[in-house]
């Protein structure tokens, strides 16, 4: 399998060209446009209660979709994600796991594993939700996801604080708890209110903007 991330990083778009017997398995509604000779397969994320659990606590569609090469030349599907920003590819392999917050996942390729772990007291709090998505290697394979906004990574050696809503893929390794930006009336009156407080040492991947924000600045316009 080849790919290419375009557009990047406002519009960014997966151009994934897949060989002979390849597949790849995406989101529910992530594709844009396929060669017509391409097989594509719906079917529920990880099996039924696996699915459920995934589109409950997970944020993500209960459904996803296969697109399979079955003929013997190359063909191409190209694969996006709703909101406008940035996608990024990780490969993992030898056993290693990233955990993504609800809606940055686009697809995977052979080889990995996509299930729902708990997240925790502290991530529900910060309004990041009780289950996080983890995909894991059982071989070696790429993880696609996306970002409203550019994407940033940072590797961590300690402690690092991150605004909510701007979090959107982290390593197990990473602790999450959730404390204010500052004193009690700075917190309230500097508008951060309550932020997401990192610890460990791992690989993070953070949004340059927030739906939320986007939320927040648009609802007086409208009410």
């Amino acid at each position: 399998m080849k790919y290419k991330i375009r557009y990047k990083p406002s519009f960014a778009a997966i151009f994934v060209t897949l060989g002979p017997g390849e597949s790849i398995t995406a989101e529910a509604g992530a594709m844009t446009s396929m060669d017509g000779q391409l097989s594509m397969e719906t079917e529920f994320s990880g099996g039924f209660f696996s699915a459920l659990l995934k589109k409950f606590f997970g944020g993500e569609s209960l459904f996803v979709n296969k697109f399979i090469n079955q003929t013997q030349s190359p063909l191409q599907v190209v694969l996006t994600q709703p909101t406008i920003g940035d996608i990024e590819a990780v490969e993992l392999e030898s056993d290693r796991e990233i955990c993504f917050q609800s809606g940055a996942y686009i697809a995977h390729t052979k080889g990995l594993k996509v299930g729902v772990g708990w997240a925790g007291f502290a991530s529900w709090f910060a309004g990041e939700g009780l289950f996080k998505l983890k995909v894991s290697s059982n071989g070696k394979g790429v993880v696609f996801f996306g970002a409203y906004g550019g994407i940033t990574k940072k590797r961590i050696t300690g402690d690092f604080v991150v605004d909510s809503g701007h979090l959107i893929a982290y390593e197990p390794g990473i602790k999450m708890s959730v404390g204010m930006a500052g004193g009690l009336f700075g917190s309230i009156t500097s508008g951060e209110g309550f932020v997401n407080k990192l610890s460990g040492k791992g690989d993070i991947y953070l949004q340059s903007r927030s739906i939320d924000g986007l939320v927040k600045f648009l609802r007086p316009k409208f009410f």
